[in-house]
């Protein structure tokens, strides 16, 4: 994810040298995916089972908004296609991972609620 972050950094960079809207979009770009990434980061350290979740769940959603402004970018011809294409590909592929950890999250954290509703019987 990181080096990732740190592709989509670079771009925003050179796409908000535009002095126009397009560099909005680069800056919010640059939020979501920043915040994508960092949100990550702190669930390495979560100090619970459902800070965990929380840093997953929001790493998700900023990493579907980061799929959304690439997506503007290139329905709108902001930026070489070429240069996009790997971009949103891969925001593709880690958006498929986080949401398929945070099912399996899901569906554990339901299995650990059900076995402690057991128990409490």
């Amino acid at each position: 994810m990181f080096e990732f972050v740190c592709r989509v950094v670079l771009f925003c960079r050179e796409l908000s040298q535009d002095p126009s809207v397009v560099r909005q979009i680069a800056w919010q770009l640059a939020d979501a995916v920043t915040s994508a990434g960092s949100n990550l980061e702190e669930a390495k350290a979560a100090y619970s089972r459902r800070d965990f979740a929380s840093k997953n769940s929001i790493s998700l959603k900023e990493m579907r908004e980061t799929l959304y402004w690439l997506r503007v970018i290139r329905r709108c011809g902001l930026a070489d296609p070429e240069t996009l294409r790997p971009l949103i590909k891969e925001a593709d592929e880690l958006t498929a991972m986080l949401t398929a950890g945070m099912k399996r999250l899901h569906t554990v954290g339901i299995f650990f609620l059900s076995v402690a509703t057991l128990r409490s019987f």
